[in-house]
């Protein structure tokens, strides 16, 4: 037996489209509830649904008097603000495409997006790196004003069209635009039949900022499209916080990054939070040390989703079907997804390439300017992750770990190869590796190692990554060696610089 889905297909996305009208279509029927509250430690700023879509569609309205016309790249370079998410939906409700950014991005970083996006504006928060530039400039304040502006009409139409673009790190090292279509939100149902089992009723709060792509989605988009309550801790909220914030505001259910979770819970923990039903983890492999001690420490459990840049989540667990132990769940309903090897989909049982079939609605439409890269990640008519996995008989998938390389940094996926380019370019270093390590249990931080006739300067080489790379790719720390390890083809070995760092510090 094959170690394929064979489920019944997603119906398709209704004709003309609107992702962001889709987002908010609840707003009319209800529209004093709460869409979103910011929560702080003493009380909450709350949105209605209707002040959100008025703020949504006066955004729109506002943007589209600057000239911009639908189907331009607007650059967003905005901070942990409510005005991250209204700024996405005003530039999607017109048929402009917004591309979100994170906000720890450096200058050399951003000029590089914007040599491959040509945008027509960058929207832009204070304190946010952006190089010099001619593209034209919306500053935060302009865009608050807006909100009031008479309400835009919806830009209809094809749903295949494209919506928004998103950057992740590729194997290359040049981070990809990764372009989404208008119909990328209705396949999110298949995520909330699949995993988090949302219902209006709910209150959804979720750990991350507004401007996390993993925030945009699951903390906001998912409750609003189906007319619950979204959570969100104002910037500065320490995990330790949260457990308080969550019994405050009865949340039933709170998403977070693995680590989250892990730097909540104490030794012997006990969080007391009557009105949460389950928890929902996604953006790097969570542990099972951390899913059991959640589970002791709440009496409720965690549901695990994996899912990438390319097409969001996909496999998962969820409160009518959790995970069997050691893995990860099973393709939401709906899914079309294989365990593929080089002639296609390998037997239930045997390891092969996590796999999505390219008919799927949230696949992305291919990578910005790249159609070579766009091809490579195809066999056939499987898309495939790059990622490991082995399918049971129940279709349960376990995760095996990454063909390639690539790191996982607090939730991002950074690629090795960026962060080495960086470094090589330093005038004393001959040659760098960098690897994530696992610190301690359930702790990966990047690690970098160089050759270079002497050790480097520790302070130069900080303020050199610091200006050249965001906060999350950094290194924790560099090491000085002799030699990297290579293959016999001279190709590094990073898997073999573990050894190396455990050598270094003296570890067993």
């Amino acid at each position: 037996m094959l170690a394929e889905t064979h489920t019944v297909p997603h119906p398709p996305c209704p004709a003309p489209f609107n992702l962001a009208a889709h987002v908010l279509a609840h707003a009319d029927d209800t529209p004093d509830k709460v869409a979103l509250a910011i929560l702080r430690l003493s009380g909450a700023e709350r949105w209605s649904y209707a002040r959100l879509k008025q703020a949504v569609l006066g955004t729109g309205t506002g943007l589209l008097q600057t000239g911009l016309k639908p189907g331009d790249r607007v650059l967003m370079r905005l901070g942990n603000t409510v005005e991250f998410p209204i700024a996405y939906l005003g530039a999607i409700a017109v048929g402009l495409v917004p591309v979100p950014t994170s906000s720890q991005l450096t200058a050399p970083e951003v000029a590089g997006m914007i040599a491959t996006l040509n945008p027509a504006v960058i929207l832009l928060g204070p304190g946010i790196a952006y190089p010099e530039t001619d593209v034209p400039i919306i500053d935060q304040p302009a865009l608050e004003e807006m909100r009031d502006l008479p309400p835009a009409e919806w830009d209809m139409g094809d749903p295949d069209r494209m919506a928004y673009i998103i950057y992740t790190s590729g194997t290359s090292g040049v981070p990809r635009a990764v372009c989404h279509a208008h119909r990328a939100i209705w396949a999110r149902q298949m995520m909330i039949g699949g995993w988090s089992g949302l219902n209006a009723d709910d209150r959804l709060l979720h750990a991350g900022a507004f401007n996390w792509a993993y925030t945009l989605g699951t903390g906001l988009m998912d409750p609003w499209t189906v007319g619950a309550t979204a959570l969100i801790p104002e910037p500065g909220i320490a995990p330790a916080q949260l457990p308080l914030l969550l019994k405050r505001h009865d949340a039933t259910i709170f998403a977070a990054a693995p680590g989250v979770f892990r730097k909540m819970l104490g030794p012997d923990a006990t969080l007391s939070l009557p009105k949460l039903r389950h928890g929902l983890a996604a953006g790097e492999k969570l542990s099972d040390n951390i899913r059991h001690h959640w589970e002791d420490a709440t009496g409720t459990a965690i549901h695990e989703a994996y899912g990438m840049s390319e097409c969001s989540t996909f496999i998962s667990a969820s409160p009518d079907h959790p995970a069997s132990p050691g893995t990860l769940g099973r393709p939401q309903p709906g899914r079309h997804v294989a365990i593929v090897g080089p002639d296609g989909p390998v037997e239930i049982g045997q390891e092969g390439t996590i796999a999505i079939h390219r008919s799927d609605p949230g696949l992305m439409l291919g990578y910005l300017n790249a159609p070579e890269d766009t091809a490579a990640r195809f066999q056939g008519d499987w898309f495939l992750t790059g990622d490991q996995g082995m399918m049971d008989d129940s279709g349960d998938i376990a995760y095996l770990g990454r063909a390639d390389d690539m790191m996982n940094a607090g939730g991002f996926r950074v690629s090795p190869l960026e962060v080495e380019t960086v470094l090589n370019r330093y005038p004393d270093i001959t040659q760098a590796a960098v690897t994530d390590i696992e610190v301690k249990q359930d702790t990966r931080l990047i690690m970098a190692f160089y050759t270079a006739p002497n050790p480097v300067d520790a302070d130069a080489l900080n303020a050199y990554v610091q200006e050249n790379l965001a906060a999350y790719k950094r290194p924790r720390g560099y090491f000085h060696v002799e030699s990297l390890p290579t293959g016999a083809n001279g190709k590094l070995l990073r898997r073999e610089l573990r050894p190396i760092y455990e050598a270094l510090n003296g570890q067993a």
